[in-house]
C-alpha cells in the first residue's frame, strides 16, 4: 500500500519521462504532473533546450543515448526514487480530472492494486479524435514498479507488464503526438523502419499478399467498422495516412527478407 503523504498536493510518485528534442512540449508535460514529488527525465541526446527547460522545472535529467523506447523507459523507472511511478511521453499531459482522481485515490491508499489503467485522449490536427483507430485508448502508465514494469519484448509500441491487479482510474491522459502533417509522416517512416527491423530480427515473414491486404484491412477496420468517418475530414486523412504506414512497414520487412536495405 502506498503511504499517505502529509501534503496531499505532492505524492510519493516518481514522474518518469523520456525525451529528445522536446523543448516545445516538455514544460507542459512536467507541469501537468507537478503533484509528483520526484521527476526523472531521461534525455536521449537533445540538441535543443529540452534539458535546460526540464532542469529549470525541477527534474533530474539523466543523459542516456537512445537505444529503444522500452529500454529507455525501463531505465527511467529504475532511476526513480519512489516505487510508484507515472510514466509519460513528452507529447502527453495529465488532464485536471486525472490529477484529481490520482490525488483522491492515493489519499485513501492503493490497497492491493499494482497498476492503474488510464484512458488516453488522442488529438490529431488540433482536435480530439473520438472514433476509428485514432480514438481514445487505454494505457497502463501509473504502476508500482515492484509488481509491474516495461518488461515486454517489444522496443516499439511497448506496453507495461503487470503481475497483479490493474484497476481503472477516472480522468484523461491527453496525447498530441504530431506537431504537423510533415512531423506525422516523418514519425511514421521512423516507426515503419523500426517495426520492420524488429519483425525481421524475430524471423517473422511477410509476403506480397500481406503488403496488399493488410493496409486495406486497416482502412476498413479503422474508418468503417470503428467509425473513423464520424471524425469528418480528419478521420479520412488519418485513416489514409495509417494505411500508408502499414504498407511501408511490410514493404520494408519484405525488402529485408530479400537482402535489400529498405
Amino acid at each position: 500500500m502506498a503511504p499517505t503523504p502529509a501534503d496531499t498536493s505532492r505524492l510519493p510518485i516518481s514522474l518518469c519521462v523520456i525525451a529528445q528534442n522536446e523543448a516545445d512540449r516538455i514544460v507542459a508535460c512536467l507541469a501537468s504532473a507537478d503533484f509528483c514529488d520526484d521527476v526523472v527525465v531521461v534525455d536521449g541526446g537533445s540538441l535543443d533546450a529540452t534539458v535546460a527547460l526540464a532542469e529549470a522545472a525541477g527534474a533530474r535529467v539523466i543523459h542516456r543515448p537512445f537505444d529503444g523506447f522500452r529500454t529507455q523507459k525501463d531505465f527511467a523507472v529504475a532511476a526513480a526514487r519512489n516505487d510508484w511511478v507515472l510514466c509519460l511521453d513528452a507529447d502527453e499531459w495529465v488532464d485536471p480530472s486525472l490529477r484529481a482522481a490520482i490525488l483522491a485515490r492515493f489519499a485513501k491508499g492503493t490497497g492491493d492494486t499494482a497498476a492503474f489503467r488510464i484512458v488516453r485522449r488522442n488529438r490529431f490536427l488540433g482536435k480530439v479524435m473520438k472514433h476509428g483507430n485514432a480514438g481514445s485508448d487505454r494505457v497502463v502508465r501509473l504502476f508500482d514498479r515492484r509488481t509491474a514494469g516495461w518488461h515486454g519484448a517489444r522496443e516499439i509500441h511497448e506496453s507495461v507488464v503487470v503481475k497483479g491487479r490493474t484497476d481503472a482510474i477516472d480522468g484523461w491522459l491527453d496525447h498530441d503526438p504530431y506537431r504537423s502533417l510533415s512531423a506525422m509522416l516523418a514519425k511514421q517512416e521512423r516507426y515503419a523502419h523500426l517495426m520492420a527491423e524488429e519483425a525481421f530480427a524475430k524471423r517473422k515473414r511477410t509476403g506480397l499478399a500481406q503488403i496488399v491486404l493488410s493496409p486495406a484491412f486497416r482502412f476498413l477496420k479503422g474508418y468503417v467498422f470503428r467509425g473513423g468517418f464520424l471524425d469528418g475530414w480528419r478521420g479520412l486523412i488519418y485513416a489514409l495516412l495509417r494505411v500508408e504506414y502499414v504498407r511501408r512497414k511490410y514493404v520494408k520487412q519484405y525488402l529485408l527478407q530479400k537482402g535489400f536495405k529498405p
